[in-house]
């Protein structure tokens, strides 16, 4: 910074004197300040995705073992994801570490969420990824057994998820698991699940859902998740979950004989 203040003072005694000098100076302090105040952002977010990685496989372990075991089904998806994430080996390795440590007798699941939820309060979207990951991970076996829904319906509730968001975990769960013997939730139509996954009622205008699609897609942008948070290598998760928001308003578009 001081350097920079340097420069300033420099090119204003050259321009304009004396005066010009003390100018200089002050846009070089002004601007030094503002770089600086970039690099501690810039930082900062590093940090932000380094723990939101981290929270994000030690809840996956935990939610695995939810059932009293982590079925083969379940790995597969952990190491498909850590390829789909294209992370070198060294994260790699923390990313497996993380997991286990959430497989643990001795895990505090409530500590980790309440991080979770200190890194993705009011970015709702960033949440939503978060959970999605998990979603992918429990419906991996095909079977969604009683524990591994109550886990996940804790985990999104010591989020402060809304009942809205709540009953959209709900509607992305019954279209990633097949319900077998270990289903708890009874069956409902593709297109009560479209309504649920935007956020809406049945009952709601075309505007209306227009309106919601529109803001779904908006907050659920990579570019900016990633801005709010979400690492890079997450990037292919949240369009995928974009491909869902679309398939949805799809699905109720064809529904009211709209495509």
């Amino acid at each position: 910074m001081l350097t920079i203040i340097v420069i300033g003072a420099v090119i204003g005694l050259l321009t304009g004197g004396p005066l010009g000098m003390l100018i200089g100076g002050g846009i070089g302090w002004w601007l030094g300040g503002r770089l600086r105040g970039g690099m501690m952002l810039g930082k900062g977010l590093a940090e932000m995705q380094r723990q939101f990685m981290d929270s994000t496989f030690a809840v996956m372990g935990a939610v695995c073992q939810a059932d009293g075991q982590v079925s083969g089904e379940e790995r597969q998806v952990l190491e498909q994801l850590l390829v789909r994430l294209r992370l070198p080996e060294s994260t790699k390795a923390s990313a497996r570490a993380a997991f286990e440590r959430g497989r643990a007798s001795d895990f505090d699941l409530d500590a980790e969420i309440a991080r979770v939820a200190r890194l993705t309060r009011g970015r709702g979207a960033l949440r939503q990824i978060f959970l999605q990951v998990q979603l992918s991970a429990i419906a991996a076996d095909g079977v969604l057994h009683p524990a591994e829904h109550n886990m996940l319906m804790r985990v999104a509730r010591g989020l402060g998820c809304s009942e809205a968001e709540i009953a959209q975990i709900e509607a992305m769960l019954r279209g990633g698991a097949s319900h077998g013997a270990g289903a708890t939730q009874e069956s409902q139509s593709p297109l009560e699940d479209a309504y649920k996954v935007l956020g809406i009622s049945p009952e709601a205008s075309d505007a209306e859902i227009k309106r919601a699609y529109r803001k779904l897609m908006s907050e659920n942008h990579p570019d900016k998740l990633a801005s709010r948070g979400l690492p890079d290598s997450m990037r292919e998760v949240a369009e995928a979950r974009t491909v869902e928001i679309g398939n949805a308003y799809q699905r109720i578009r064809q529904a009211r004989g709209q495509a």
